[in-house]
């Protein structure tokens, strides 16, 4: 039994008060809702007070609230979150994408520039994804054009991972062998990696939903799935009107099939789960 499973029998019980307080903080920062995860909380979050020493909540939520650097933070948000991704995720939407949207933009956008953002990219499976697609459509055409993608989380350890695009048998499952033989290689410890060209093709850098968004131009396609399950009503509503306002006219919006966006959007619906700004 490992020392983390065996933890699980030395539950470290959180307080009305404590419990308030980190849900929260956590919710005032990061937009993410808590409050309903009292038992999660406790579970993944005992082993992390033991192993430090500290015999309360309070002790632990301190010291993260003190130390500057943001990692005691990342460490507790990455604890709390499930940051579950996979090849070829919710597959209708790069079908979408490779037979109406890279149409579509071939037609109105004139200055050979698509401008994509995989927001909450956790791992880097679906950045990478998105590259393979727009590859696989442009073919020796791509050099023509900057598809460069941009991907964020608030997450450095989800980070870190995608940036190395190193990925198990079992985290490619969903991706086509031909896809398999053409974007990854082989390493001698059964893994594998994404090729340079693609990795080439994603920046990924840090970034929090509930910050302001600062970007020079609109993006073209903002995928945001399965993210906002974590937000409540009006912070989701708010985070969807800024990716509104970060949409390009004409451009689109992924989110997860299993979400939905309201009727307070100004986004116009497509179908299940997409939807495009256009007046």
């Amino acid at each position: 039994m490992s020392p983390e499973t065996n933890a699980q029998s030395k539950i470290v019980r959180m307080t009305d008060a404590e419990f308030a307080d980190l849900t929260g903080f956590v919710k005032q920062k990061y937009g993410i809702d808590l409050t309903k995860k009292r038992v999660l909380i406790e579970s993944r979050l005992s082993f992390e007070l033991s192993q430090r020493g500290f015999t309360s909540f309070r002790q632990y939520l301190d010291s993260v609230r003190q130390d500057q650097s943001g990692n005691e933070m990342t460490l507790m948000l990455n604890k709390l979150t499930t940051n579950l991704s996979f090849f070829m995720r919710e597959q209708e939407h790069f079908t979408f994408m490779e037979q109406e949207l890279i149409p579509y933009f071939l037609k109105t956008r004139k200055n050979n520039e698509f401008r994509i953002w995989s927001a909450g990219c956790s791992s880097g499976q679906e950045a990478y994804n998105i590259a393979m697609v727009l590859d696989q459509y442009f073919g020796a055409r791509k050099g023509n054009w900057d598809t460069t993608i941009l991907a964020t989380d608030i997450s450095m350890k989800v980070l870190t991972k995608a940036q190395k695009g190193i990925y198990t048998e079992q985290e490619l499952s969903g991706l086509p062998a031909a896809w398999r033989s053409k974007y990854l290689t082989s390493r001698p410890d059964g893994t594998f990696q994404i090729c340079d060209r693609i990795r080439k093709e994603v920046v990924f850098r840090p970034g929090n939903l509930m910050e302001p968004f600062h970007f020079k131009r609109p993006f073209d396609l903002i995928f945001c799935r399965n993210v906002m399950i974590y937000f409540d009503g009006p912070t989701k509503d708010s985070i969807i009107n800024k990716f509104y306002n970060a949409t390009s006219e004409g451009g689109y919006l992924f989110i997860g099939h299993s979400e939905s966006i309201g009727n307070n959007t100004r986004y116009k619906y497509v179908k299940p789960a997409i939807y495009q700004r256009r007046s």
